[in-house]
């Protein structure tokens, strides 16, 4: 009998086996101690506080707070300037999403066709509208779409207008001005996303679908469209996100003001207006905060089941 693991009878084996785990264990948490605690102080808390107040009429100012109950969520629905707000974010989401995932998807299918020459630079060049910043790119559109720019340059030089477009000051034209901004440079984002995905599609498919006479838009639709799905149901959860929680485009493009006309007027910006603006209202902003994300998450859901999940079986 082994005197090193036997004394008296008992085994010592078991308890550092035990001494071990709980080691291990320890290290463990002490590692993801300061993840916990950011995520406890800055998410969980900062949640639970908004929420408090939320319910509450908030006086930043000397620090008071009156309970309203529903009466901040209640008059989300009364404030023309709010259902403005959620009817601009709902177009600008409508609109950019549904473009952004289809020409990502279209131009990922071509960059990864066998015919195409110069893969390589093209793939940089589409790349690049993403490691460019969000403030940046807004200043550049705005001096493209300026009244003195070029693109008003170009469409009075060739004829097609008599006298320049206000682009930026016209309420019919602003938000659309930000929905082409943001096309532009999030569609090499999730064209990255499906290129990596169809690396692993399996060119047997294509083969067979060839042999069967099919034509390249036969095999997009037919192919290369359900393989994709689970990519697709995650591009259109992050699209539905990003556009419904757009603030900075907005922001800098009316200097804050959400104009021309409440035109650029997003539920973001609105939040940032009434929690940090003169008005005082942190409570009513709380609300709308928590109120974008129950439409966010819904949305998100509806769009999610209408892809049919993530596309798995067992889904």
């Amino acid at each position: 009998m082994d005197k090193g693991t036997v004394t008296g009878g008992k085994s010592n084996r078991p308890k550092k086996r035990f001494d071990r785990h709980r080691v291990d264990t320890i290290q463990a948490y002490s590692f993801l101690a300061p993840a916990f605690l950011i995520i406890l102080v800055f998410f969980i808390a900062a949640i639970v506080f908004a929420l408090y107040m939320s319910f509450n009429k908030v006086n930043m100012y000397n620090n008071q707070y009156t309970f309203r109950g529903l009466q901040n969520y209640l008059e989300i629905f009364k404030d023309n300037i709010a259902l403005t707000a959620l009817k601009n974010t709902s177009m600008f989401s409508l609109v950019v999403v549904p473009c952004q995932t289809v020409l990502a998807l279209i131009i990922a299918y071509a960059l990864s066709s066998k015919g195409i020459r110069f893969k390589k630079l093209f793939r940089l060049v589409y790349f690049l509208p993403t490691l460019t910043s969000s403030a940046a790119l807004t200043l550049i559109f705005m001096f493209i779409f300026n009244v003195n720019g070029p693109v008003n340059g170009f469409l009075t030089g060739v004829g097609w207008l008599t006298k320049p477009i206000n682009f930026l000051q016209d309420p019919q034209y602003a938000l659309k001005v930000i929905m082409v901004m943001n096309i532009w440079s999030t569609v090499p984002n999730f064209m990255t996303v499906y290129l990596a995905s169809l690396v692993d599609l399996p060119d047997s498919l294509y083969e067979a679908a060839e042999m069967d006479g099919a034509n390249a838009w036969q095999k997009l639709m037919h192919i290369t469209v359900p393989y994709l799905r689970p990519i697709t149901t995650y591009v259109l959860l992050m699209g539905i996100i990003s556009t419904f929680q757009m603030f900075d485009q907005a922001y800098i493009f009316s200097n804050g003001s959400g104009g021309p006309d409440n035109s650029t007027l997003t539920v973001a910006l609105m939040v940032y207006q009434y929690a940090f603006g003169q008005m005082n209202t942190m409570g009513y902003a709380c609300a709308l905060a928590l109120f974008l994300a129950v439409v966010i998450y819904v949305v998100a859901r509806l769009a999610e089941k209408l892809n049919g999940g993530s596309g798995l079986a067992n889904n």
